[in-house]
């Protein structure tokens, strides 16, 4: 059987990508998307009859004049594939795409189809060995005192189970709202350099945030 990453490089030759400026997608991230605009439709049912790959992309600045056409994509995005779907009586589509690799874009192939595809370099994290990890974990316990029940509940278990690239990754995509940061997080392919970035954005939310009271009695 085949993993998740072998199928991401079964398509990096011709992957079929959807420039999205709003969202970024993080490996070993989930992302709901509901895809409304034909060409992009057109990409997600060819996904689903087949790999179920596509990737998210962002544009270079300047883009808003163009978006009908083909802008330049910058050049960081990630790979994924659509683990749910709901297709909607008008051809509309609700996906949850998972994030599985960093991609770089080497070439956008000649336009055979509605949307786009591209020739990319597959781009998996090495193995890290380092306190970053451990650092990292530690400042999302620390966060999680501060914020709602519900949201703690989510973020420790996947922060407790993931390793290297992957904590940072997925803590990123729980605390980072903003597309331009979220983008500086993805281009970042140093394990070390990302996990202490990310840990910079926790303790600058922890310092916004007071502790949570607890409720009901105490003793």
């Amino acid at each position: 059987m085949t993993t998740a990453l072998e199928r991401i490089e079964l398509t990096s030759q011709a992957l079929k990508v959807f420039p999205l400026p709003s969202a970024v997608l993080f490996p070993h991230a989930v992302l709901p998307l509901h895809i409304f605009e034909p060409r992009y439709r057109a990409l997600v049912k060819d996904a689903l009859a087949g790999d179920k790959v596509m990737a998210l992309a962002q544009l270079e600045s300047g883009w808003e004049g163009q978006y009908g056409e083909r802008p330049p994509m910058q050049p960081m995005m990630c790979a994924g594939l659509i683990i749910w779907h709901e297709e909607l009586p008008d051809g509309r589509y609700n996906i949850l795409l998972q994030g599985v690799c960093r991609a770089r874009l080497l070439e956008e192939l000649p336009a055979h189809a509605s949307y786009r595809q591209v020739r990319v370099q597959l781009l998996p994290d090495p193995a890290y060995q380092g306190p970053g990890e451990e650092r990292l974990r530690q400042a999302v316990f620390d966060l999680a005192g501060r914020v709602p029940a519900s949201f703690a509940e989510n973020l420790l278990p996947v922060a407790a189970r993931s390793r290297g690239g992957a904590l940072a990754d997925v803590v990123a995509a729980a605390i980072v709202p903003e597309p331009e940061r979220r983008q500086e997080l993805l281009c970042e392919l140093d394990v070390g350099l990302r996990l202490a970035a990310v840990m910079e954005d926790v303790g600058e939310l922890v310092a916004r945030l007071s502790p949570v009271k607890p409720v009901g009695p105490l003793n």
